[in-house]
């Protein structure tokens, strides 16, 4: 049987843009008699369950999702301005069992040469550089994406700024407002910006950067008025807690939610030691799956506790290894308003229909 995938890693990303997704059970899932049950950010909602940033990346991958029931859905996160793929390959299995820990994350992990059966066990590394075909294309077709959305569903819209040669920290952030702005002028009814990425060697991991943080929040939040921001984060480790208290205090009253996380970032190599991924400044690559389950409800419980402890009102979304309904109720009980999932969503297209049955 043919595998269905929303995106296909044995393929480039252009072929999965123009061709994918691969597969997908055309059945429409979606009951829109049922009256919806939950909210997120004030929407009504079917389910607290979908799709984040990343395997999405047009309006075909976001209707499929729908289809299957992913009540909220993140379209891939676009820039202001064209910007290229990491060459191929960019997902790669990664031979590791357990917890990816920080303390394991200072050694390389070795790639497999197949993605196991067992999705419990699946780990991976995604290195894109958060490809984009620019405004002139993504705008047109997140109105197509918009179109897509059900009764009880949302899609938010991801978006995230570009260092380009002789711009100062400002004009850096002023590009994340501009995208954001651009998809707010589309019909996107919440806009997220990208501040995790780990694996973009040319611009960094900003969100541990307090200055940098705040200035988009409050640049983005002025462009895009009434319509709800979301914030995406990366992992911030226990000795970064000061760290992470200072910027929610900073930026609660610009936000709606966090998500959080992104991907952990660790070293890459072949089975001889030689970097897996090809081209400069990929040694280190996100790492994904199952393996950082433990890294995503860490960061769930204590944005949970700062919330309760400063009276904020985010809300929470809970994304890294989920692969099946225990990890979206282990997310719930954490304290998550929503949880999305990627790797899970990618290798089972049914996860959604499996975490409703569930409830």
């Amino acid at each position: 049987m043919t595998k269905a995938l929303f995106y296909d890693p044995a393929r480039t990303f252009e072929d999965n843009y123009a061709n994918g997704p691969f597969n997908m059970d055309q059945k429409d899932y979606r009951d829109e008699t049922v009256e919806p049950k939950f909210h997120f950010l004030g929407f009504p909602i079917q389910s607290p369950f979908g799709i984040a940033a990343g395997s999405l990346p047009t309006s075909r991958h976001t209707n499929a999702a729908f289809k299957l029931g992913y009540d909220v859905v993140v379209y891939k996160t676009q820039r202001s301005g064209e910007f290229p793929s990491n060459a191929f390959p960019n997902v790669l299995p990664i031979d590791v069992k357990g917890d990816i820990t920080l303390e394991r994350l200072k050694k390389p992990f070795v790639v497999r040469s197949n993605f196991p059966k067992n999705l419990r066990e699946l780990s991976i590394t995604n290195s894109f550089g958060v490809p984009s075909y620019g405004p002139s294309v993504w705008q047109d077709d997140l109105t197509h994406a918009i179109a897509g959305v059900g009764a009880g569903q949302l899609l938010i819209m991801s978006v995230v700024g570009t260092i380009r040669e002789g711009m100062t920290p400002s004009e850096y952030y002023e590009d994340f407002a501009l995208a954001a702005r651009e998809a707010k002028e589309s019909g996107a009814q919440v806009i997220e910006v990208n501040l995790s990425c780990p694996n973009v060697a040319s611009e960094g991991v900003i969100c541990y950067s307090i200055d940098a943080v705040y200035e988009i929040c409050k640049l983005t939040k002025e462009a895009i008025g009434d319509t709800p921001l979301v914030i995406k984060v990366g992992y911030y480790a226990p000795e970064q807690q000061d760290l992470l208290e200072r910027i929610v205090e900073k930026v609660s009253p610009y936000i709606g939610a966090i998500s959080s996380i992104n991907t952990l970032a660790g070293e890459i190599v072949k089975e001889d030691g030689t970097q897996a991924l090809p081209g400069k400044g990929r040694l280190r690559s996100g790492i994904c799956g199952a393996g950082i389950t433990w890294a995503g409800l860490d960061m769930v419980r204590r944005l949970d506790t700062l919330r309760r402890e400063k009276g904020y009102t985010y809300e929470i979304i809970g994304v890294g290894g989920v692969m099946s309904p225990i990890e979206f109720h282990e997310y719930r009980k954490a304290g998550a308003n929503l949880v999305q999932s990627v790797t899970g969503a990618m290798w089972n297209q049914y996860l959604a229909q499996d975490v409703k049955a569930s409830l």
